[in-house]
């Protein structure tokens, strides 16, 4: 079976209904072995693929990955990039902002770490976060001391919508070429995981009451994922929800 990224493709202007998403696909291969034969070889490629970029100097790449908690962030970073030079490439993780953070506009952490030409950057978590947690959270919100805070929800967040495309937009135009990951599992996929954690000691260092209690706000999580999803896919900018249950 051969995966077509555009079966998982959100358009532009897209209404998102999660609900209709799957969060599994059929397998692509057969056996352990032939998975790993399989990521060597797309590994080899990416590799081969990485040094052109590298060398030409021309473009920068920037990978955005958002998921629910233990959905598999981490774990993709380190397979897909595993034979990416690492003089060509950089991860950032992006937790809760830090007072000083607090203390510019939302989108200026991140873009103190936006890739140069000829590498790749990869956020875990990343800008978006603020049409996300923050929505979910108001409180996070109100701590960003914004002079003359909206309370006018729909425009808050159509106003972040916006400066996020036009980022991105900017960043197209000057040779920055982004690709932005969901990685959609199921509220049950979640559950299993997070007993796996506890159960399985290798795990144990996974496993955070914190996740445990923002499970309480799946259903807000959804829609705001839904509601950011559609306003932020862009052709320039691709979003590619996909399945994370195997």
């Amino acid at each position: 079976m051969k995966i077509h990224s555009n079966d998982f493709r959100v358009r532009e202007g897209d209404e998102v209904n999660l609900k209709n998403w799957p969060t599994k696909v059929d397998p692509v291969y057969k056996s352990k072995e032939q998975y790993k034969k399989l990521l060597e070889e797309h590994v080899e490629q990416l590799s081969s693929q990485q040094q052109l970029h590298y060398a030409s100097d021309r473009h920068a790449v920037l990978l955005i990955f958002q998921a629910m908690d233990a959905a598999g962030k981490d774990g993709a970073i380190r397979h897909v990039m595993s034979g990416v030079n690492p003089q060509g490439c950089q991860v950032f993780s992006f937790k809760h902002p830090s007072a000083s953070e607090l203390e510019h506009d939302f989108l200026w952490r991140t873009s103190r770490d936006l890739p140069e030409r000829g590498r790749i950057g990869i956020f875990n978590r990343s800008y978006y976060e603020e049409v996300l947690i923050a929505r979910v959270h108001p409180e996070i919100l109100r701590s960003e001391a914004i002079p003359d805070t909206p309370h006018h929800d729909k425009k808050v967040w159509h106003d972040r919508y916006r400066s996020i495309v036009d980022l991105e937009k900017h960043l197209y135009v000057n040779g920055t070429r982004i690709i932005k990951f969901y990685l959609h599992l199921s509220k049950e996929e979640q559950r299993k995981r997070f007993l796996a954690r506890i159960d399985e000691p290798e795990k144990n260092w996974k496993f955070s009451l914190a996740d445990i209690a923002e499970r309480k706000f799946w259903k807000h999580y959804m829609k705001a994922y839904e509601e950011c999803l559609g306003a932020t896919s862009t052709h320039h900018s691709p979003l590619v929800c996909r399945p994370r249950r195997r």
